[in-house]
């Protein structure tokens, strides 16, 4: 339990209310309890704010006045609560030490405090930072090196030599360091190209379930720090992601793209090779990006659901387009011939227009 005071000085908030007031928990407007915060970060759930039974609230600025819930008033109410969260929900500690399971390879190095868990794998000349917490089932390549406090959840598993920064979290099953797609046809068959690359994670990085980052094929994958991915995002080979991007699940990033500082991407958006989206730009889930994005702003390209016979109407006109505007182009042509010949016409009779008249009477 925490005092409402001590939190307010936990996250730089403005308290207004019993500091006294004892909270152990977060919950929604809707379903908080007398020892529970909630926040309001979005207007439409002010009426929510004013029959909570929350024990007190998160507002910004302009609600200070819009409750009597005892209250810490800040600018980003939202951000407050994923703090005041992460006080009041602390990820469960890992015992230091190694597992009687674990397989160490030669010349492994582990710093203190390092938490090895059944069935853990490590290749030879594996460098682990101090407080690394490996999970049951964890496989790490040769060479690789994993920063200070970074956790690994369970059946990770790590190519050898990638590198992975300090205060990084990998949910269960993503896999790092896979060869990229690169194959040669011949004219006969598929040649594989070795993908001889990294793949490099900076510090504060989280990446979801089931995601995989492919090595490179000569130069390194890049993920800067603090990005943040979600499950089942597929980054090709010699992808960059800038720092601070979040992108959510379902993404499939072709190799050697190059994404922004700042980004924001939807769900299901699928971005082809060999393009660069700039910093802060946003793209709405499952819109498809098949040349480079230069200006900040938001990008979209799907088509929301309709109902089927609309759908169905929408893709018979769709079919339609190319002979719609064909006949739209012929027209056009034919439209610009008949005003440049009414333009020769009238032009002949413009005044100051000059007449030579032959002795014959002709002109």
């Amino acid at each position: 339990m925490w005092r409402l005071g001590d939190l307010a000085a936990a996250v730089s908030a403005e308290l207004i209310g019993d500091p006294d007031t004892l909270i152990g928990g977060v919950a929604t407007l809707e379903r908080a309890g007398p020892q529970q915060i909630s926040f309001l970060a979005n207007p439409k759930y002010r009426p929510q704010l004013a029959v909570s039974a929350a024990g007190a609230v998160i507002v910004a600025p302009a609600d200070r006045t819009g409750t009597l819930h005892p209250r810490l008033v800040i600018a980003n109410p939202y951000a407050c609560y994923a703090r005041v969260a992460q006080l009041l929900h602390p990820v469960a500690t890992a015992p230091a030490g190694v597992h009687p399971s674990a397989v160490i390879g030669a010349q492994a190095q582990l710093g203190a405090g390092v938490s090895l868990g059944p069935q853990v794998v490590l290749g030879a000349n594996v460098t682990l930072g101090e407080g690394v917490v490996l999970e049951a089932g964890v496989i790490l390549g040769d060479g690789v090196q994993i920063g200070a406090h970074t956790r690994l959840h369970a059946r990770v598993t790590v190519y050898h030599d990638c590198v992975i920064g300090a205060h990084c979290i990998l949910h269960s099953g993503a896999v790092i360091g896979a060869d990229g797609f690169g194959m040669a046809w011949s004219g006969s068959e598929w040649i594989k190209i070795p993908q001889i690359g990294r793949v490099v994670i900076a510090d504060h990085v989280e990446i979801g379930a089931n995601t995989t980052v492919d090595r490179g094929a000569l130069d390194d994958t890049v993920i800067e720090q603090g990005a943040k991915l979600d499950n089942l995002i597929q980054i090709g080979h010699n992808v960059r992601i800038g720092a601070h991007t979040v992108i959510a699940g379902c993404t499939g990033i072709s190799g050697s793209t190059q994404v922004g500082r700042g980004c924001r991407i939807g769900g299901g958006v699928g971005i082809v090779g060999h393009v660069d989206i700039c910093d802060g730009a946003t793209i709405s889930g499952f819109s498809l990006i098949t040349k480079s994005v230069t200006e900040p702003g938001v990008y979209t390209s799907s088509i929301p659901s309709q109902p089927h016979r609309t759908w169905m109407n929408t893709l018979a006109a769709l079919r339609s387009l190319p002979e719609l505007s064909k006949s739209l182009r012929s027209q056009q042509r034919q439209r610009t011939l008949e005003e440049a010949g009414d333009g020769t016409h009238q032009a002949a009779g413009q005044p100051g227009h000059a007449t030579i008249t032959k002795k014959d009477g002709t002109s």
